[in-house]
């Protein structure tokens, strides 16, 4: 494990000299120390980004180039998968398969913008048709210069190589901010790019907290692009700081995601994307379903259902055979959803779960757990917990289910149910949101745009929708200069 900064092609320490703990969750026990970088290392990674970018070779290079070392970063994941899951598994605490799960996607996202910036080459000029004789002009696609990315916890390399890969196929050199709270894996990235070829300065990597690391890199002057994932409020402090300097800024932010199910869809398919559209990586997942709406005539039914088959989930440590819920991520988002939870009981019923499993008191775990019977003005209704806590109600017409979908705050997913495809599809589309799932809940494909609409985040990320986050569109536009133009000069 790596336990140094990765600035200017190398691992090298902090300004300070300073480190600070990682814990792993499942015991709260300390397993690694990381440097506390601050505004001194932000300034070094910035500048060597900055000097990359503007001197280096990398954003000369052609698109097939590029791709060739994305792609040996890709295969570097891919051969490291087993290692790099089980170091998400102590950082993180989600379960090993789902660890694995991760990882090969990372892979995929490398292979899969090296493929796009392969086809930059072909597709990095667009001629435009102009409607007066003697002039030609065409848009050109470039970089936007050095991007700062500041990632979450709850993904750690996935959510780096969100930002990290279609960065640098555009041709972007970058400095990465993790959290503070799963910094391992991503320091790991370091490595990796240097094995495969990356230049000296492409990609810097300095981990630390928020105010000391992530403000100063938010308020770099060098900076020309600003890549969030995150809470709201942070999403909205790095908004208006870039408001200052201009920067382009992309924000993927909170959620409070509905699932909404029609009676005739089968019960055991019902439970089955419930379960997955909250549990699933411990509900710290900014598009889980957390809001689940049951047409009237099924919700009895599916309720105790629902209630039958979460107590059957394994709970356990990330590495324990068959486990499908592991610890949260920290003591503090651990105390969090606690609190949320005995929130909750004052504001509906509790169906199953809230509290901590026996035997288990140790690590940060929760039970999964359930609401009934809240007003829609709840707190635990409207508000993101990011903890495997649901929240479920009935409703009687389609039209009161878009209703009170739509009501809230939050617009980066929703999901529908249904044997009626014809209405699934027409609700899907009512949905105020930026990602829809029908007869599912979660699938995410990096071919796919991934972002939301209200409070949810600006901009898009994942598939060419991500690679344009990191491109500015330059119009040149040039005179036959063998004509006369004659506003000036008549001959």
């Amino acid at each position: 494990m790596k336990d140094q900064l990765f600035i200017d092609g190398d691992y090298v320490a902090s300004a300070s000299g300073q480190i600070f703990e990682v814990v792993d969750p499942s015991d709260r026990q300390v397993f690694h120390h990381v440097p506390r970088g601050n505004a001194e290392d932000i300034d070094r990674a910035v500048t060597a980004a900055r000097r990359a970018f503007d001197h280096g070779p990398w954003p000369r290079m052609s698109g097939a180039e590029r791709a060739s070392v994305l792609r040996r970063m890709g295969d570097e994941i891919a051969a490291r998968k087993d290692e790099l899951a089980r170091l998400e598994v102590r950082d993180n605490g989600k379960p090993l398969p789902e660890a694995v799960w991760d990882i090969e996607d990372t892979a995929g996202v490398f292979h899969f913008y090296a493929d796009l910036a392969e086809r930059m080459d072909n597709a990095a000029e667009q001629p435009i048709t102009l409607g007066m004789d003697g002039f030609t002009s065409k848009a050109v696609r470039e970089p936007v210069g050095v991007a700062g990315a500041i990632i979450p916890w709850n993904f750690p390399l996935l959510m780096a190589s969100w930002k990290v890969a279609p960065a640098l196929a555009a041709g972007c050199s970058i400095v990465l901010k993790p959290s503070e709270l799963t910094p391992v894996t991503a320091l790991e990235l370091g490595g990796i790019a240097q094995k495969a070829g990356l230049p000296a300065g492409v990609l810097n990597i300095v981990t630390g907290f928020g105010a000391e690391a992530g403000q100063p890199l938010t308020e770099h002057p060098g900076v020309d692009k600003l890549a969030f994932t995150g809470s709201v409020p942070t999403g909205s402090r790095i908004m208006a700081t870039a408001a200052r300097d201009i920067k382009t800024v992309s924000l993927e932010l909170g959620g409070k995601s509905p699932l909404v199910v029609f009676a005739d869809t089968p019960i055991d398919e019902a439970v089955e994307w419930i379960l997955f559209g909250i549990f699933w990586n411990q509900g710290e997942v900014c598009s889980a379903t957390s809001r689940v709406l049951v047409e009237a005539p099924i919700y009895d039914k599916l309720m105790a259902r629902l209630a039958e088959e979460a107590l059957k989930i394994k709970i356990g440590h990330g590495l324990d055979e068959g486990v499908l819920l592991g610890p949260l991520v920290s003591p503090s988002q651990h105390e969090k959803v606690l609190a949320a939870i005995e929130r909750g009981k004052s504001e509906g019923r509790l169906v199953t779960g809230g509290g901590v499993p026996k035997g288990l008191e140790a690590g940060c775990y929760v039970e999964p757990t359930i609401f009934a019977d809240m007003a829609e003005d709840s707190w635990i209704w409207r508000e993101e917990i990011f903890g495997p806590v649901v929240c479920v109600k009935p409703f009687e017409t389609e039209a009161e289910a878009i209703r009170m979908a739509n009501d809230s705050r939050f617009g980066l997913a929703a999901a529908v149910m249904s044997a009626d495809l014809d209405r699934a599809e027409r609700v899907a589309r009512a949905f105020r949101a930026g990602i829809v799932w029908i007869n599912c809940s979660q699938p995410t494909f990096t071919e796919a745009p991934w972002g939301g609409y209200k409070q949810s985040g600006i901009g898009r990320e994942l598939g060419e929708w991500g690679l344009n986050n990191y491109l500015e569109t330059k119009q040149i536009t040039a005179w036959d200069r063998h004509k006369p133009w004659g506003w000036y000069l008549k001959g």
